[in-house]
C-alpha cells in the first residue's frame, strides 16, 4: 500500500542483512528510507534529514541504541521523533531503561517486516492525530479559560512536551490519565512511569496543578461563584474542586478567596475620583 504523503524512516542497524531487509520492505510500502550502519552515523543522519521515525538496534558497537536515543532526546531538533527499538532481549530491565530514555516501542528480534510495518503505522497514526488535534485545539482553548498565568507551570522537558501541551490545552475539559495516554499514544502505565521518572509527579498530579494554577486568579480577580469556577475548570461538581483545592492550599476556596481577594483589591484597586467608600461595601467583595 503506497502512502500518499511519503514518510521518511531511518533504520539504524549494524547487521547489513537485517538493515537491507527492513529498508527494502519499507520502500515497497512507499516509505522514503535512510540506512545507517552504526549509532554515530545514525545520529548524524537523524540530525541532517530529520526523519519522521527512527528504527534502531540496541546491540551495536561503538555506540549502542541507548546512546543513540539519549543523544537524540537531548537535541531539540530530534527530541520528539518517534523511536522504535530493535532488541534481542525483552527483559524488564531493558524495557524499563528504554522507557526512561523515551523509547516509543520495542520489537524483539528476529522480527518480520510485517511486524515492523504495523509498529510504524501505529506510531505515525498517533503522531498524525496528535498534530491535527493540537493545531485545532490550541485556538479553541484561548476562548474557554482566559490565560492568566505569565509562565508555564510545566518543566521544560522535550520528551514530555506533547504530554504537557495536551494537558495545557485540555485541563479544563475534565481529562484524566487515560485521555492523556491515548492522545500521546502510550499505555497509561507506560506514561505514568515515564512522567514520574522525569518529574517525580504523576500525570493526574500535573492536571490538578494546572487546574489549581487557573483557579487562583479566577477566585482572586473575578466574582464567579465556586460552582461556576469548578465548571470552567472541568470539574463535574464543586465539591470535588473544593476538596482538591483545600488539599493543595490548606484552605477551602471560599476562605482562600476571602483572604486573597480583599488583600488584592486593597493594594491594587484604586477608587474612582471624587468617590468615597461607603460602609458595608467591602463586605460584598469576593463573597459570591
Amino acid at each position: 500500500m503506497m502512502h500518499e504523503s511519503s514518510k521518511t524512516i531511518l533504520v539504524i542497524e549494524d547487521d547489513a542483512v537485517t538493515r537491507n531487509l527492513f529498508l527494502n520492505g519499507l520502500e515497497a510500502e512507499g516509505f522514503i528510507t535512510i540506512g545507517a550502519e552504526n549509532g554515530l552515523v545514525g545520529i548524524q543522519k537523524a540530525q541532517t534529514y530529520l526523519p519522521d521515525l527512527v528504527v534502531c538496534d540496541i546491540g551495536m558497537p561503538d555506540m549502542d541504541g541507548y546512546g543513540v536515543l539519549d543523544t537524540m532526546r537531548q537535541d531539540p531538533l530530534t527530541a520528539v521523533i518517534p523511536f522504535i527499538f530493535l532488541t534481542g532481549s525483552d527483559t524488564m530491565a531493558d524495557v524499563r531503561r528504554g522507557m526512561e530514555l523515551g523509547a516509543d516501542d520495542y520489537l524483539t528480534k528476529p522480527s518480520t517486516v510485517e511486524k515492523l510495518l504495523k509498529a510504524i503505522a501505529i506510531r505515525l497514526e498517533k503522531q498524525s492525530l496528535w498534530r491535527s488535534w493540537y493545531a485545532t485545539s490550541k485556538s479553541l482553548t484561548t476562548n474557554t479559560v482566559p490565560s492568566v498565568i505569565p509562565e508555564s507551570i510545566f518543566p521544560s522537558i522535550p520528551q514530555l512536551k506533547e504530554v504537557f501541551d495536551y494537558i495545557e490545552a485540555n485541563y479544563n475539559r475534565g481529562i484524566t490519565l487515560s485521555d492523556v495516554a491515548e492522545a500521546v499514544g502510550y499505555s497509561a502505565a507506560y506514561l505514568t512511569s515515564r512522567v514520574a521518572n522525569k518529574t517525580g509527579e504523576t500525570v493526574n498530579g500535573w492536571i490538578v496543578k494546572r487546574r489549581m494554577a487557573a483557579a487562583r486568579p479566577l477566585l482572586r480577580d473575578t466574582n464567579q461563584t465556586i460552582e461556576q469556577i469548578a465548571t470552567v475548570l472541568g470539574y463535574q461538581n464543586a465539591c470535588h474542586f473544593s476538596r482538591q483545592f483545600r488539599q493543595h492550599h490548606g484552605l477551602p476556596p471560599k476562605s482562600w478567596r476571602n483572604q486573597n481577594q480583599v488583600s488584592h483589591v486593597s493594594t491594587s484597586r484604586k477608587l474612582p475620583m471624587n468617590t468615597r467608600p461607603q460602609h458595608g461595601k467591602y463586605a460584598s467583595l469576593g463573597l459570591s
